[in-house]
């Protein structure tokens, strides 16, 4: 039996997004064993781009093998053990799973809930830490990817110092797309994934660890609870010692290290500003066909929006429509926002000016075949007025 050949199907939802060509290419170079001194080369270099990416000088900093909720789980297996209070912030489904990742560590999880759509204000957090003692970590969703809420770091930071604990950060949804900034912002352990603004396949978990954290990991007085992710071999591997650990993916990181090498030499902040200046096309045009956003202005992600559905407007229909008549995916909405929101990407190679004006353009032919009347045409001319600016 041979594999059929994929459509080429535009991604334009919460991921993974659209691979650059120059990606595919890499991941399709021989492969080599995972202690070959030239793939350990490029090992090296793809993890210098990545604190490149992160913004940190931290030397614990790694793809874990596994998509970002590997990276999510490595990073909370190896920080709590059994009995540790940890604080968690939800207000969505990726905060719920790590409140969920913490239990399963044996750890003492206090919830700190907001409402889907919204930030979780910083006045809850303390609340809590004020009323428990001897909280070891907060952990937080920087860009909840069922929501599209940005939640702002800065006041988190000085919370966490404030209490003696480490912040853990999920930047999933917003590695490359938006500043996480780790050493300026003084983050403590962050994780990512591959298949967002980074552009690459789903399969790798970027993930960092800071001094603090590492001090607690190298404090800890109970074995890991996961010998696949147990930071102490990992680290050993991919240190100076090459430890056999596992078989490394060797051409996921083939891929992580194109992908990271175009947004090197993109740069950063012109890399920041596309996703911002698309994203903005984006509502434009979406509002002009009389599509409403979930989240307010100061707290959307460039790189994610949730928008309501039209009354009236069957979600799985205009997604279905759009996939048969366009070839073109966004994603519907989970949990509560099921049936309710969809949710529509522009991450990495994805979010340009063509695949904006692609997206309004059909959808504003589907929606008026199902009876909600727009124009495409004025919400391309509003979505345009972005670019002029």
């Amino acid at each position: 039996m041979k594999l059929s050949k994929p459509q080429d199907v535009l991604l334009l939802g919460p991921g993974p997004s659209p691979v650059h060509p120059r990606i595919l290419e890499a991941m399709s170079q021989h492969t080599l064993g995972h202690l070959d001194p030239d793939f350990l080369s490029i090992a090296d270099q793809t993890n210098t781009l990545l604190r490149q990416v992160f913004e940190t000088k931290n030397q614990i900093t790694f793809p874990v093998s596994g998509t970002g909720s590997a990276g999510m789980e490595a990073a909370l297996v190896n920080i709590v053990e059994p009995g540790d209070k940890i604080v968690i912030g939800i207000n969505g489904v990726f905060g719920q799973r790590m409140s969920d990742v913490a239990s399963r560590c044996g750890a003492e999880v206090v919830e700190v809930n907001s409402e889907w759509g919204k930030p979780i204000e910083t006045e809850e957090f303390e609340k809590v830490m004020v009323n428990h003692n001897h909280v070891s970590l907060i952990g937080v969703v920087h860009a909840e990817t069922s929501t599209g809420v940005r939640q702002p770091l800065e006041p988190l930071v000085e919370l966490a110092r404030k209490y003696n604990a480490l912040l853990l950060v999920d930047t999933v949804t917003s590695l490359g797309g938006l500043p996480v900034s780790v050493d300026d912002r003084d983050l403590d352990l962050v994780y990512s994934g591959n298949q967002k603004c980074l552009g690459a396949p789903p399969g790798l978990a970027p993930i960092t660890f800071g001094e603090r954290a590492m001090q607690k990991f190298m404090n800890r007085k109970t074995k890991v609870q996961s010998w696949y992710l147990d930071l102490s071999f990992l680290t050993r591997y991919w240190g100076q010692e090459r430890l056999y650990h596992h078989t490394a993916p060797i051409n996921m990181i083939y891929a992580l290290f194109e992908a990271l090498s175009i947004i090197n030499e993109e740069g950063l902040s012109n890399r920041f500003a596309r996703h911002d200046q698309n994203s903005k096309a984006l509502i434009a045009g979406l509002q002009a066909l009389g599509i409403k956003t979930v989240v307010a202005e100061n707290y959307r992600l460039p790189s994610l929006n949730a928008v309501w559905i039209p009354e009236g407007i069957d979600d799985q229909e205009v997604r279905t429509r759009l996939r048969q008549n366009h070839m073109i995916e966004i994603g519907g909405g989970l949990g509560p926002f099921n049936g309710k929101v969809w949710r529509i990407g522009l991450m990495g190679h994805g979010s340009k000016r063509e695949n904006v004006e692609k997206l309004i353009k059909a959808l504003g032919e589907e929606l008026n075949t199902l009876g909600h009347h727009c124009s495409a045409e004025e919400a391309l001319l509003e979505s345009g007025k972005i670019y002029l600016d």
